[in-house]
C-alpha cells in the first residue's frame, strides 16, 4: 500500500506541478498580454504626439504662407500707389527745365522798357501757367528765400557772412527746387547767410 500510496502522492504532485505550470502560463500569457497591451499603448501615444507635432507643423506653414500672401499683397499695392505718385516724375523733370528758361527770361527782361512789357506780361502769364499746371499733378515749387536752410531740400552752393541776415538762413535763391507728391525732385540752390567772422 504504501508503493500505492507513494504512487498517488506522486501522482497528485504530478497533477499539482502540472496544475502550477499551467497557472505559471496563464500567468505568464497574462504578462505578456499586458506587455503587448503596455507596448501597442505606447505606440498608439508616440503615433499621437507625431501627429499632433506634424499637424501643428502645418499649422504654422499655413500661418507663414498667409503672412507671405499679406505682405506681397501690401508691397504690390504700395508699388503700384508709388508708381501712380510718381509716374510723372520724368516728364515733371523735364518741364522744369522750362520753368527755369522763363525765370531767367524774366530776370534778364528790361522792365523799364515799354515796348517789352507785352512780351513781359506773356513770359510771366506762361510761367505762371506752367507751374499752375505743375501744381495740379502735386509738382510743387520749392522758393526757400529768407527761410532756414535745410538740407532734405536745398542744397547750399556757398555760404557768406551777412550781419543783416539770420545766420544759416537762405539769403539768395540760385535755382528754385520742386518736389512731387512731397519727394523732392531737384533740391533748391541756394547761398547759406553766415555769422561775420
Amino acid at each position: 500500500m504504501t508503493e500505492v500510496a507513494e504512487d498517488q502522492d506522486k501522482s497528485a504532485l504530478q497533477d499539482e506541478d502540472a496544475q502550477v505550470e499551467a497557472i505559471v502560463g496563464e500567468i505568464q500569457d497574462a504578462l505578456d498580454d499586458v506587455e503587448a497591451g503596455q507596448a501597442e499603448e505606447k505606440s498608439l501615444e508616440v503615433q499621437l504626439e507625431e501627429a499632433k507635432q506634424a499637424a501643428a507643423d502645418a499649422k504654422e506653414q499655413a500661418l507663414r504662407a498667409v503672412a507671405d500672401a499679406q505682405n506681397i499683397r501690401r508691397r504690390a499695392e504700395k508699388d503700384a500707389e508709388s508708381a501712380r505718385k510718381f509716374a510723372l516724375e520724368k516728364f515733371a523733370g523735364d518741364m522744369l527745365v522750362v520753368a527755369d528758361n522763363l525765370d531767367r527770361a524774366l530776370a534778364s527782361a528790361d522792365m523799364s522798357n515799354e515796348s517789352l512789357k507785352p512780351m513781359i506780361e506773356g513770359v510771366e502769364l506762361t510761367n505762371k501757367s506752367m507751374l499752375d499746371a505743375l501744381a495740379r499733378h502735386k509738382v510743387e515749387q520749392i522758393n526757400p528765400l529768407g527761410e532756414p536752410f535745410n538740407p532734405e531740400f536745398h542744397q547750399a552752393i556757398a555760404m557768406v557772412p551777412n550781419p543783416d541776415a539770420e545766420p544759416n538762413s537762405v539769403m539768395d535763391v540760385m535755382q528754385k527746387g520742386f518736389t512731387l507728391n512731397g519727394r523732392l525732385l531737384r533740391p533748391a540752390m541756394v547761398v547759406v547767410a553766415k555769422a561775420p567772422e
